[in-house]
């Protein structure tokens, strides 16, 4: 199973020197990808309550973004072998005939690094700020894989679709991997995890509890076998949001936090259901949007979780 780490592109911490520092030590440590998350901006009054927060506020350090995309650009520059993710980009937000030619331009400057975790979002704020609409989002990401997949396999390429168009170009160059990078999807709701099934390379989960994962994962593949696909070809990256305390968390709480021997119980278990992956994002550990903390939850975390 790979082990991976966030970059701080989230929050206060956020800078080219911590993106640096972070992004080169992980490599010196083992780490096998390095990843970064989207938000869009921070309504004062939101229009969706934030799903994690019992009162629905958003978490302060969301005031502080810098772009994902922007950030493992700058990140491909300065490292040489750690696979670079997003999780996730929200795809009703983006154009996908502009958001294939950025990820192939990551992909080719990074040599063949890029991994795409995609989803639907959340928050109508920023669907609003966006021109996007909750009508037909499904639908839309239906198509929005197939104009991605069809930018990158073929040459010349044309789409005509109900909600994008293509008409017949070059679109050149194509990404370095064959036939195109890994598409992993933050799937939750039925129709999510079919369009999974049928059409990603994996599952992005995050704060599912063991058992409900591997029910999840195993519906997928069941899914993915009747779609005409080999279950086996479908990858599980688990998304760890830790919080490390010295104090363990109770019966009730949250995969991935509590001690340091809660999270290495909780990595062990996403390695017997079968997860191919699991990257840890210390955002909201106490004290981890200081630059010292997070590379020292680096090194914790890497000397904890040996694979």
């Amino acid at each position: 199973m790979r082990i991976g780490f966030a970059l701080p592109n989230i929050g206060p911490i956020g800078s080219n020197d911590a993106l640096l520092k972070t992004a080169q030590r992980a490599e010196e440590l083992g780490y096998d990808s390095l990843w970064v998350v989207e938000r869009l901006l921070y309504p004062t009054n939101p229009q969706t309550p934030y799903p994690v927060t019992p009162d629905g506020s958003l978490p302060e350090v969301y005031k502080h973004v810098l772009d994902p995309l922007e950030v493992l650009t700058f990140v491909a520059g300065h490292t040489q072998r750690a696979a670079l993710g997003t999780s996730i980009l929200d795809m009703p937000y983006y154009n996908p005939v502009m958001l294939a030619r950025r990820l192939t331009t990551l992909d080719v400057l990074s040599g063949g690094r890029l991994r795409l975790g995609l989803g639907l979002g959340w928050s109508k704020d920023e669907y609003d700020a966006t021109g996007a609409t909750f009508k037909d989002r499904g639908a839309r990401a239906d198509e929005f894989l197939q104009v991605l997949k069809a930018i990158w396999t073929t040459d010349p390429v044309e789409f005509h679709g109900k909600f994008y168009h293509v008409p017949k170009s070059i679109i050149q160059p194509k990404p370095v991997q064959k036939p195109h990078p890994p598409i992993y999807l933050a799937a939750f709701t039925p129709p999510a995890l079919k369009r999974l099934a049928e059409a990603a390379d994996g599952w992005n989960p995050v704060a599912i509890p063991l058992d409900g994962m591997a029910q999840m994962f195993d519906a997928v593949k069941k899914m993915a076998k009747e779609a005409g696909r080999d279950p086996d070809s479908l990858q599980m990256i688990v998304r760890a949001n830790l919080e490390l305390h010295e104090k363990p968390r109770g019966k009730e709480g949250m995969i991935f936090t509590g001690t340091l021997e809660q999270i290495k119980e909780d990595t062990e278990g996403c390695r017997k259901i079968g997860a191919h992956e699991v990257f840890f994002d210390p955002t909201f550990s106490p004290g981890a949007q200081s630059l010292d903390r997070w590379l020292e939850l680096m090194e914790q975390l890497r000397k904890l979780v040996q694979y």
